[in-house]
C-alpha cells in the first residue's frame, strides 16, 4: 500500500482550500493501491488556514525543538504540525506503507524542498515536519515531482 497527500489525489485540503491534483496519484487511489492523508488536517488545522512556514530550520529541527512553524501573521502552529506528523506516522504503520508520496514545498510534506520561513516564495533544501518524522522512522518518502513513468508502472503493478 502507498500513502499519499490528500491534495495530490484531488481533495481540496490545502491551506487555501484548493488541491494539487496529480492524475497518476488519483489513479492509484481510485484503484485502491493508495490511501490518502492530510497531516495538517490530522493535526487539527482548518480549511482554509493561514499560510505557514518553518522558521530557522527544517522539519527535523522542528521535531528536535530547534525550530518552529509559524503562520504569516506570526502565530505559532508548531504543535499542530507535530500532532499531524505523528498521526501520519501511525497511518503509514497501520497500512504498512511501502512508499509515501507527499506534496513538495509544504511545511508538513516537503520531502526535499520547503519554503525558507520568510513568506517571500523562496525555497530551500529541507524536509517538512511529517516528511522528517517518516524518514526518521524508516519510510521512503518522495514528492509528486519525483514520480516518473517507471515508478508509477511499478506502483500500479503492486
Amino acid at each position: 500500500m502507498i500513502l499519499v497527500s490528500s491534495c495530490l489525489a484531488g481533495l481540496e485540503v490545502r491551506y487555501n482550500g484548493t488541491h494539487c491534483l496529480n492524475k497518476q496519484i488519483h489513479r492509484l487511489v481510485a484503484e485502491k493501491k493508495a490511501a490518502m492523508i492530510c497531516p495538517e488536517l490530522c493535526g487539527g488545522l482548518p480549511i482554509p488556514r493561514e499560510p505557514a512556514e518553518i522558521l530557522a530550520g527544517n522539519g527535523f529541527d522542528v521535531l528536535d525543538g530547534k525550530a518552529k512553524v509559524l503562520t504569516k501573521s506570526g502565530a505559532d502552529v508548531t504543535d499542530f504540525y507535530i500532532k499531524g506528523a505523528y498521526a501520519t506516522l501511525e497511518k503509514a504503520k497501520e497500512i504498512n506503507a511501502s512508499i509515501v508520496i507527499l506534496k513538495e514545498n509544504s511545511p508538513s510534506c516537503g520531502s526535499s524542498m520547503i519554503y525558507d520561513g520568510e513568506f517571500k516564495g523562496n525555497q530551500v533544501v529541507g524536509d517538512g515536519v511529517t516528511s522528517a518524522l517518516l524518514k526518521r522512522n524508516g519510510f521512503r518518502v518522495i514528492s509528486e515531482e519525483q514520480l516518473d513513468e517507471e515508478l508509477i508502472d511499478s506502483l500500479m503493478n503492486m
